[in-house]
C-alpha cells in the first residue's frame, strides 16, 4: 500500500480509519482496552479488512467504563498486553494514514502506553474528522460525534465499540472530503494546515492534555513528497525506438518470417502488403517471436508453411515518436504486449519499440502512472492519478530537468486525465440510457495544456467539436450533458472549473465544425477587444479524445483565417499593451502578502506576445518557445528580444513551479505567486532581468506585428 504524501488527495486517500476504547478520559491515566481499524483503499471503506483487539491494560476497568463500552476484565483474560497489540497494529497500517474522531485524546494516550511499555514511540501522520468537520460547519450543535454524523447523514449504530467508531469516522471522513474541496482543501497537506490554523480548538485540546491530532514538521521536513525514478519522464520514444524496421510482405510463410527474425536478431516482423516501410502505421501488422512460438506449440510443424498474416496482430499498436517513454510503458503494460510500432507527426511508420529497449531505463513510476490513469473508473481514482504529478514535477526538479520539459509531462498527464474522465462519462451516458455520441466528435484541450506549459496549479480550459448539429440541437443537447459529466469529474479530480467559464459545459465552448467556423468568422472580423476574451487561447488547442481529424481540420482553419486579417491578431495583441510593472518606485518587487504573481507580471504577457505574433505571422506551432524561436528566424524581426524572452519564459516556469512544490508539502493551496524571499541573491537579481526583459512587450508588439 502507498505511503501517504503532502500531495495525497483526501477524495483518494489509503488510509486506515481509527479508534480506541479507554479505561476512562484523563489522559494522564487511561489505558487502552481495544484497538480498531478500518482500511480506506482509494477513498472507500472496506469492512472486509479491519483490524481489532483488545488489549489487557494491566489495571481494574473502572465500572463507569465497562457501562460505557462493555469491556470486562473478564474479556481481557487472554488479551495481549499494550507491547504486543500496538506493533501488530502498526504492521496492519503498513504507513497509511490515520483518520478518526478526537485523535488528540487517542495520540496523548497512546503516547503514554508506549513509554510505559518501553516502545520507540513514532506519531503516524493523522487527520482528525473533529477538526475537519469544524473548518467546514461552524454551526454544529456540538462537536461531538454523534452531531457530525448527523449533519452528514452518516449511520452511528454500534457506537463505544472500536472498530463501529471507527468506521463511523471513516465515513465521516469521506462525507467531509467534498466540503473541504469547496473550500480549497483537496490534499492531506492542505488539510494539516488548515487544522493548524484552529488556534482555539488547539488550546482547548491542548488545556486538556491532548496531543495535536496532526504532524507539525519543520522546514528541513517539509519537502515529503515521495522519491521516484524520473528516467522514463526524462526520455522520448525516439530515443531508444530502431529507426530502421525491418518489414516482409505479409503473404511469406512463418517458418521464412521467423529464419528472417533469427538473421536480424530481432524479436518481432512488421508486415505489410508491399513490404515496404514508411507507410501510414494502420497499414502494418505484427508478428513476434512469442507469436511463432505459440502458432507452433498449437499446430505443429504444419504452421510453418502457412502465411504469417494468420498469426500476425492487425492493426499494430502504435506510439508516437515524440512521446515519453512513460506512456509507451503504461501502453506496454495495460495491453499486456511487448513491442509497439512508432509513428512520425503524420502517422507514418518510423520506427519500432521492444520491451528490451527499456532495459536500461528503470520505470516503475511511469508505469504505476499510466495504470492509473488508463485504469481509472472514478473521479478518486483520477485524483489519485493527478496527485503523482508533484512527485514527478518534484523528483525532475531535482535531477535539474529544463522546466519546459516538466511542464510538457504535466501537459500530457493533464490531457491523458482529460481523455479518461472523458471515457468515464461516456460510459455514463451510455449506462444512463442515453446512447453513444450521435455523430463523431472530439475533445480539446486549450491554453496552457494545448501549449505543453501545464503547471500544478492547472484548471480546465476545454471545448468540444462534433462533425454537424445545429446550436441547441438534438446533438449539442447530447454533447452539452456529456460535458457536464466530464468537467465535473476533473473538477472533483483536483483539476477545478475555469473560472473564466472556457470549457465544453458552456454553450460558447463547444458546436459543430460548422459552427465552429461561423465562431472563428466572426472572431477575425470583431473590432473591440472585449469581444475577443478567451479567444486568443483557442489557438493552443489540442485534441486530447475522439476523432483527432476534426481538431486538425478545424486548427488548420483558425490559423489561415488568423493570419489573413491582421487587425484580429493586432487586436489580440492589445492584451498585453499595458503590462502591469512588477517595481516599486524603489526598485523593489511589487508584492502582495509577501508573493510577486509571476503569470500576471511574465508567463502571461510573453506567451500572449508570442501567439499574437504567431498568428500575424502564420506560424502554427504549439509551445511559447517554439513560437518565439520561429519568429526569431524571421528576416527583420528584433532576434534578441524574441530570444531573451524565450529564455525568461523559461526562467519564470522555473521559478512558479518549485514555489508549487513547496506549497504542497505546506499545505499551502496552488498559485502563481511566488515568494521572492526564498530566492538566493544571485537569483532575485535574474528573476528583476527577467520582468525587465517583459517591460519591452508593448514596444515588441508594435513593432514586431509588422515586421517581413
Amino acid at each position: 500500500m502507498r505511503p501517504v504524501t503532502d500531495a495525497t488527495p483526501l477524495i483518494a486517500a489509503n488510509a486506515v480509519a481509527f479508534d480506541t476504547e479507554t479505561t476512562g478520559l484523563d489522559v494522564k491515566e487511561a489505558r487502552i482496552l481495544q484497538l480498531g481499524g478500518m482500511a480506506l483503499v482509494d477513498g472507500e471503506l472496506r469492512p472486509d479488512d479491519t483490524f481489532e483487539t483488545l488489549v489487557d491494560p494491566g489495571v481494574p476497568i473502572p465500572p463507569r467504563s465497562t457501562t460505557i463500552h462493555g469491556i470486562t476484565g473478564q474479556m481481557l483474560r487472554t488479551a495481549p498486553d499494550f507491547a504486543e497489540a500496538w506493533p501488530r497494529f502498526e504492521a496492519y497500517r503498513g504507513g497509511r494514514l490515520l483518520v478518526g474522531y478526537a485523535l488528540g485524546f487517542d495520540l496523548a494516550v497512546l503516547e503514554r502506553e508506549a513509554h510505559r511499555a518501553g516502545l520507540l514511540w513514532q506519531a503516524p501522520r493523522t487527520l482528525c474528522v473533529r477538526m475537519l468537520a469544524g473548518l467546514v460547519n461552524s454551526h454544529l450543535p456540538d462537536a461531538s460525534l454523534e452531531a457530525i454524523a448527523a449533519w452528514l447523514e452518516v449511520d452511528t449504530s454500534g457506537r463505544h465499540r472500536a472498530t463501529a467508531d471507527a468506521r463511523i469516522a471513516g465515513e465521516i471522513f469521506i462525507a467531509l472530503a467534498p466540503h473541504l474541496a469547496e473550500r480549497g482543501i483537496r490534499t492531506v497537506a492542505e488539510a494539516e494546515r488548515a487544522s493548524s490554523l484552529r488556534s482555539q480548538a488547539l488550546r482547548q485540546q491542548a488545556e486538556a492534555g491532548w496531543s495535536e491530532p496532526f504532524l507539525r514538521r519543520s522546514g528541513a521536513a517539509r519537502h515529503a513528497l515521495e522519491a521516484i525514478d524520473p528516467y522514463a519522464f526524462r526520455h522520448r520514444v525516439l530515443e531508444a525506438a530502431t529507426r530502421e524496421p525491418v518489414v516482409a510482405r505479409d503473404d511469406v510463410t512463418v517458418l521464412d518470417a521467423a529464419r528472417l527474425m533469427a538473421e536480424r536478431c530481432i524479436s518481432s516482423l512488421l508486415l505489410a502488403a508491399d513490404g515496404r516501410a514508411a507507410g501510414h502505421v494502420a497499414d502494418y501488422a505484427i508478428v513476434t517471436e512469442r507469436d511463432v512460438l505459440r502458432a507452433i506449440a498449437a499446430g505443429g510443424r504444419d504452421t510453418l508453411a502457412k502465411p504469417v498474416s494468420v498469426i500476425a496482430s492487425k492493426p499494430v499498436i502504435s506510439v508516437e515518436d515524440d512521446a515519453f517513454f512513460y506512456k509507451a510503458l503504461g501502453l506496454m503494460s495495460r495491453k499486456r504486449i511487448r513491442h509497439l510500432a512508432v509513428s512520425d507527426d503524420s502517422g507514418n511508420l518510423a520506427g519500432v519499440l521492444s520491451s528490451r529497449d527499456f532495459l536500461k531505463f528503470r520505470a516503475g513510476a511511469a508505469v504505476d502512472l499510466q495504470a492509473r490513469i488508463e485504469n481509472a473508473r472514478t473521479p478518486a481514482d483520477l485524483a489519485g492519478a493527478w496527485s503523482r504529478t508533484a512527485v514527478i514535477a518534484s523528483a525532475l526538479l531535482d535531477e535539474e530537468t529544463d522546466t519546459r520539459v516538466i511542464a510538457e509531462i504535466i501537459s500530457g498527464i493533464l490531457c491523458s486525465i482529460t481523455a479518461s474522465a472523458c471515457h468515464m462519462a461516456l460510459c455514463e451516458m451510455e449506462a444512463e440510457g442515453r446512447g453513444a455520441p450521435p455523430v463523431p466528435f472530439a475533445v480539446m484541450v486549450l491554453g496552457s495544456g494545448g501549449r505543453g506549459e501545464s503547471l500544478l496549479a492547472a484548471d480546465q480550459d476545454n471545448a468540444i467539436i462534433f462533425s454537424k448539429g445545429a446550436p441547441d440541437g438534438p446533438e449539442d443537447s447530447w454533447f452539452a450533458a456529456f460535458a457536464e459529466k466530464f468537467t465535473d469529474h476533473l473538477h472533483t479530480a483536483a483539476i477545478p472549473l475555469c473560472k473564466g467559464g472556457v470549457m465544453a459545459r458552456n454553450p460558447a465552448w463547444r458546436g459543430s465544425a460548422e459552427t465552429w467556423r461561423e465562431r472563428i468568422g466572426g472572431w477575425v472580423s470583431k473590432a473591440r477587444p472585449q469581444d475577443l476574451l478567451n479567444v486568443d487561447i483557442f489557438y493552443d488547442l489540442r485534441a486530447v479524445y475522439g476523432e483527432e481529424r476534426l481538431v486538425t481540420e478545424l486548427a488548420a482553419h483558425a490559423w489561415k483565417k488568423g493570419a489573413e486579417r491582421v487587425e484580429f491578431a493586432k487586436l489580440l495583441g492589445e492584451s498585453v499593451r499595458n503590462v502591469a510593472n512588477p517595481f516599486t518606485i524603489f526598485g523593489g518587487f511589487r508584492q502582495d502578502n509577501g508573493r510577486l504573481d509571476l503569470k500576471l507580471h511574465g508567463l502571461f504577457p510573453i506567451s500572449a506576445l508570442a501567439r499574437a505574433l504567431a498568428i500575424r505571422h502564420h506560424l502554427p506551432h504549439a509551445s511559447t518557445r517554439a513560437r518565439l524561436e520561429a519568429l526569431a528566424d524571421l528576416p527583420a524581426m528584433p532576434r534578441s528580444d524574441l530570444l531573451a524572452l524565450r529564455d525568461a519564459h523559461r526562467f519564470l516556469l522555473a521559478r512558479v513551479l518549485e514555489q508549487q512544490v513547496e506549497d504542497i508539502a505546506a499545505g499551502i493551496p496552488l498559485s502563481n505567486r511566488m515568494a521572492v524571499d526564498r530566492l538566493a541573491p544571485s537569483r532575485q537579481k535574474t528573476l528583476k532581468d527577467a520582468l525587465k526583459a517583459v517591460a519591452i512587450i508593448p514596444e515588441l508588439v508594435r513593432s514586431a506585428m509588422f515586421a517581413n
